[in-house]
């Protein structure tokens, strides 16, 4: 396959898909994290462009109805321009570049220059839209044959901003289009509906075929409307629908009352739920995950950032001597990635802790000590919070046994203190640090619009630092108002309680003190007041 030599720029074509994050390619992922400069559309994922790196220059090209930041001329100028210059050039495109994303156009344009191209298919919400409300396009028992179609044909004068009519006219072949296959799939048809149904009934489709509007397709807003091409059209007013939307048309509609399943309440219990996650980045792929899975949309700001410390030397002496300690804690997560790098560079691995007993502070941190050391805890406690540890020690006698506790720079002293008044010795390492991140003006944004539903709390420093990033803002008042409409989920008592230091009434606190826990604890307040 063709790739950019050194110092010679290409254009990478990728399909983004149709929004889910999930659902872009590995090869896309691959280009999209080497590219210098990243040419993305609306209908690109947020999450998506998180795979680009961080130095990458992001320009936005996004194209709705009647308005474009760029021509279409103008976007193929840019990339030629920037590939020119020896940059490696990602042009995401939602859906598949080849199917009615002028991919086609930009390839050509590319070709013209002598710029190098390569195009990485993408899923195209023709089939994925469908899909993710339950509508096969195909089915051995309702449709053997489906049809993809543009809700508008090329009219350039869209591209000089000159307003048209919206008529799915053009030069389309209605008689042969309306009997071309069982499903008809219209993409970017909404503003020509009424003239899209029209002309099919015209042309001999029965007025009770199914038709189901797809708005959003595989996005937590995702928004589905039913009908049929006699009565769509009112339906779709009603509802207040408008584009993004795929059109699918056909007797495959009728199995989205058995095949629903995105959104579905009954199987998705946070579908349409946008959840705030403040946890840092380095741990937040696992909630952010579980909550996806069950359908919420998920706004990412880490309100701290982790930092290794880089003075190795206290931690390095002690895992050379690990075996002059009777224990050693984990309280963290953050902590086994670190204790696994020096381990590395010390030529050290498991056999270091045959002679020292392992604690971990909760399920999450002992599976990673499982998975990234190959180290089962020897004691874990029923609840992940330092009071519980120490309640529930399973070591009777700790006069003059030593005890390792590498941790966060500013964590609490509980555990220390009561470890050393059961007569152990206690040597705490701190080996990273909690940074604050400056409040994202996004996060702000959704507050003061009331669409955020819920904000997860992980850990006490996460309360801390949102509070601290909202006391530098110039709303401080006003969004700290619209934050007591909010939902806020604590994953445990100990960050409930700091919640409540800062004036504010946790609304959940996790009865089971893990991410899973919390996700579930999420679940239950909604179902009850939904």
């Amino acid at each position: 396959m063709l790739e950019a030599e050194e110092n010679q720029g290409v254009v990478y074509l990728i399909g983004a898909g149709p929004g889910d994050p999930g659902l872009l390619t590995l090869r896309g992922r691959e280009l999209l994290m080497q590219a210098d400069i990243v040419v993305y559309d609306r209908l690109v994922h947020p999450a998506v462009l998180d795979y680009a790196r961080s130095e990458a220059l992001r320009i936005y090209v996004g194209k709705a109805s009647a308005r474009h930041t760029l021509t279409q001329e103008e976007i193929n100028a840019l990339l030629i321009r920037h590939a020119q210059e020896g940059k490696r050039v990602a042009r995401l495109k939602g859906g598949d570049p080849f199917v009615f994303g002028r991919g086609g156009e930009e390839a050509e344009a590319c070709r013209a220059a002598g710029v190098p191209y390569i195009v990485v298919p993408g899923i195209t919400s023709a089939i994925a839209a469908p899909a993710y409300a339950g509508i096969p396009v195909t089915h051995r028992d309702a449709a053997s044959s489906f049809c993809v179609i543009t809700g508008h044909e090329r009219d350039d004068g869209k591209e000089s901003g000159r307003r048209t009519t919206g008529s799915a006219e053009g030069r389309r072949d209605w008689a042969r289009l309306a009997h071309a296959a069982d499903t008809l799939i219209f993409l970017m048809g909404v503003e020509a509906l009424p003239e899209i149904v029209a002309r099919l009934q015209e042309h001999g489709r029965d007025p009770q075929t199914p038709v189901a509007l797809v708005q959003w397709g595989t996005w937590p807003q995702q928004r589905v409307v039913s009908g049929t091409l006699a009565d769509i059209v009112d339906r779709i007013r009603e509802a207040g629908l408008g584009p993004p939307a795929v059109c699918v048309v056909g007797e495959v509609v009728r199995l989205r009352e058995r095949l629903r399943w995105f959104d579905d309440p009954q199987r998705q219990p946070l579908f349409g739920k946008r959840i705030l996650v403040t946890r840092a980045r380095e741990q937040a792929s696992s909630l952010v995950e579980l909550l996806r899975i069950r359908g919420a949309e998920v706004l990412e700001y880490p309100t701290i950032r982790i930092e290794r410390l880089k003075d190795t030397n206290e931690l390095d002496k002690a895992l050379q001597s690990l075996n002059g300690y009777a224990w050693i804690v984990i309280t963290s997560v953050n902590t086994v990635p670190v204790i696994a790098e020096r381990l590395e560079a010390l030529q050290l691995d498991a056999r270091a802790f045959s002679m020292t007993k392992v604690a971990a502070i909760g399920p999450a941190t002992a599976n990673a000590l499982r998975e990234k050391l190959g180290i089962r805890a020897d004691f874990v406690p029923t609840e992940a919070v330092a009071e519980a540890l120490i309640d529930q020690w399973p070591d009777s006698e700790m006069r003059g046994k030593r005890v390792l506790l590498p941790r966060a720079r500013e964590a609490r002293e509980v555990l220390p203190e009561r470890l050393r008044a059961m007569g152990a010795i206690v040597d705490v390492i701190p080996v990273y640090e909690t940074v604050a991140v400056e409040l994202a003006e996004a996060v702000v944004e959704n507050l003061m619009t009331g669409s955020i539903d819920a904000i997860t709390f992980t850990a006490s420093s996460t309360v801390k630092n949102l509070m601290q990033a909202l006391s530098r803002g110039a709303d401080d008042l006003e969004v700290r108002a619209r934050l007591r409409s909010v939902c806020l989920a604590a994953i445990g008592p100990v960050t409930g309680q700091t919640l409540k230091e800062y004036g504010f009434e946790p609304t959940i606190v996790a009865e089971e003190h893990t991410i899973a826990g919390l996700v579930k604890a999420l679940e239950s307040y909604f179902a009850q007041r939904d």
